[in-house]
């Protein structure tokens, strides 16, 4: 059977919070990507970053108040802080399963820049909650700044923008990698976030939608399959209600209608929906699978998960 080039989304449940939980989450998601390979897949790794970079943020920014002689850290370097560690833990993790089922490839961690529309609209809409929660007071400084804040229970918290992605920076490192027979593992976080300004690239105060990212990376590698790896087996339409109902295999004009008929969250179930439709109508026979990161294996052959196809 011919190898397939697939692009595997990890979501939080792959990856844990704090980090004795991630570096036992990584071990766990590493057998699943084993898995993968011993089927026949060629993979590229993308990854969620959500409470790895929010604790960054929160404690680079948490130091610099109290040691004035060092700087704030802009939300651009938190993410390619939170790819490095996050990568770090995740290629240690597949490359020792690999070895210990008696497989040798290389596994590498790419930092990845994408480059994002300064005139999206995203960034007049910020929706993406970082940080601790904020007193009135910290809260008008933030905006004075030029920042947004939210109003919550708890309190203020700082919200910044989560603009479409653009341009994968180091497309034909990752693509160079892979075609070398590497596990690459690109777009963390969907990506550093970055403005095109000539020749040089300005960190943007921004989070990329990890799963618009893994579509765009998996549409340039021209991969035959999106799996994006979450915490249920199934996408349902009806979510909460009696007619709830599990989608199994549907094709990217009935996820359209589902769309547009507003049965998915929009900060969650969405993104990953939209991804999928934008990916396999790019080209007939690509494939998009959305399921859970214990039923990996079983996703790719096709066997579980709500398969998206033209």
């Amino acid at each position: 059977m011919a190898r397939k080039k697939v692009v595997a989304a990890l979501g939080h449940r792959a990856l844990g919070v704090t980090l004795p939980e991630q570096k036992d989450a990584t071990r766990k998601t590493a057998g699943s990507i084993a898995d993968l390979v011993e089927a026949g897949a060629d993979v590229v790794i993308s990854h969620s970053n959500a409470p790895q970079v929010g604790m960054i943020h929160m404690a680079m920014n948490e130091f610099g108040k109290v040691h004035p002689d060092y700087t704030y850290a802009p939300m651009s370097v938190c993410s390619a802080m939170s790819q490095g560690y996050i990568g770090y833990d995740l290629q240690n993790a597949i490359r020792a399963e690999l070895l210990n089922r008696g497989i040798y490839r290389p596994v590498c961690t790419v930092l990845t820049q994408v480059s994002v529309d300064p005139y999206d609209e995203a960034f007049h809409r910020p929706v993406k909650v970082i940080g601790r929660y904020l007193t009135q007071e910290e809260a008008q400084t933030e905006e004075r700044k030029g920042n947004y804040v939210v109003k919550e229970e708890k309190g203020y918290r700082r919200i910044v923008a989560a603009p479409k992605p653009q341009e994968i920076i180091e497309l034909d490192s990752i693509r160079a990698l892979f075609d070398a027979g590497h596990i690459v593992i690109a777009c963390g976080g969907g990506g550093i976030p970055v403005l095109q300004q000539g020749t040089r690239l300005q960190g943007a105060s921004a989070v990329i939608e990890k799963d618009y990212a893994s579509g765009r990376l998996a549409q340039e590698l021209d991969a035959d399959e999106l799996l994006i790896l979450t915490s249920v087996e199934h996408v349902s339409v009806n979510y909460g209600e009696k007619g709830q109902r599990e989608l199994k295999e549907i094709t990217a004009a009935q996820a359209r209608e589902y769309m547009e008929n507003h049965e998915f969250e929009e900060n969650t179930i969405l993104p990953k929906i939209q991804a999928s439709v934008e990916f396999v109508e790019q080209k007939p026979g690509r494939r998009a699978v959305i399921t859970s990161i214990d039923r990996a294996k079983d996703g790719f052959l096709g066997k579980t998960g709500t398969i998206i196809t033209n």
